[in-house]
């Protein structure tokens, strides 16, 4: 048993993290060995403006379940690159909406095969352990949990009924 197996829960998050590094750097070194100048950071977004023309920075975030900051961050960023642009939207000039660029939908047609094979690669890898068919479920329900009570509250309430 390795050391982080044998601490359980206590290194819970360093596992997760080192995991998801992992993961990461291996689908970076994916697209750098098919020539492709992608980033891993970038997939949410062109993979939500793959699946519609428009989309604004609100529904990008409520989507993604993080700050309308950081996704603003990423959409200048992709901006600046030459990938995406902003315009107001129809609708509500207050909201501002991105749209790829003819650059960055050539892009993301480029790297649509990549995911495609990513998907299937992982689908096999989950297949070959005991447990691991049910990770994604196991996560949600974790997330949900989090949702429900952070953990923090629930180590504070441990400590607080001793």
């Amino acid at each position: 048993m390795s050391f982080y197996e044998s601490l359980g829960f206590l290194v819970f998050g360093s596992r997760l993290r080192r995991l998801s590094e992992a993961f990461l750097a291996d689908v970076n070194k994916i697209y750098a060995s098919h020539d492709l100048s992608f980033d891993a950071a970038w997939f949410p977004v062109f993979y939500i403006l793959s699946r519609q023309e428009t989309v604004s920075i609100r529904d990008i975030s409520d989507e993604l379940g993080i700050s309308h900051s950081a996704v603003s961050q990423l959409v200048s960023s992709l901006q600046q690159k030459g990938f995406i642009k902003t315009a107001t939207a129809d609708d509500d000039a207050r909201k501002k909406v991105v749209a790829f660029t003819t650059k960055g939908k050539k892009l993301q047609q480029q790297v649509q095969p990549v995911w495609d094979a990513l998907q299937q690669a992982m689908g096999a890898l989950v297949q070959e352990g005991k447990h691991s068919k049910t990770i994604l479920t196991a996560i949600s329900e974790i997330e949900q949990g989090l949702q429900n009570e952070s953990v923090f509250n629930r180590v504070q309430t441990i400590l607080h009924h001793k």
